[in-house]
């Protein structure tokens, strides 16, 4: 991973760069329209780039309410996968989540993203229930993976 990465709290002038990104990463990709919700209508959402050379590569999305977390979306660009940008982007939304006094996050993954479950467990989540015919595009099964901080 390069050491020119900055992350930073996303912007509305960010939109269109992540909504493009969700395209890319997601069957069911969220529209710039819902991020323009979550910026500036959704009080409990907060929302990380990964900026690298000027170029959004990653972002994380998540809903703080009171002490617990939920990530809405998390993604990097598919040519920089397995290069440890979305572990770093995990890492900088769990020191969001500390600084905000949260006690425990979770999301939920596809069953069959074997690479994500695997960097999950590597940040210390642990796999809860199973959330049946969650994603809209193909009804796969969610799983539902949850980490508590100390």
């Amino acid at each position: 991973m390069s050491n020119d990465v900055i992350f930073r709290k996303m912007t509305l002038a960010d939109i269109a760069s992540v909504a493009d990104l969700e395209r890319e990463a997601f069957a069911t990709p969220w529209t710039e329209e819902i991020f323009e919700h979550e910026l500036s209508g959704n009080a409990y959402s907060h929302y990380i780039v990964a900026e690298l050379d000027g170029d959004i590569i990653g972002h994380c999305g998540m809903w703080i309410v009171l002490d617990e977390c939920h990530i809405t979306n998390v993604a990097v660009r598919t040519s920089l996968r397995g290069k440890g940008y979305g572990e770093a982007l995990m890492r900088q939304a769990m020191e969001l989540c500390r600084l905000n006094e949260v006690k425990t996050m979770t999301l939920e993954v596809r069953v069959s993203n074997e690479p994500a479950r695997s960097l999950y467990r590597k940040l210390g989540f642990q796999e809860g229930g199973i959330r049946k015919n969650y994603y809209q595009d193909d009804h796969e099964d969610g799983l539902v993976m949850w980490v508590e901080f100390e």
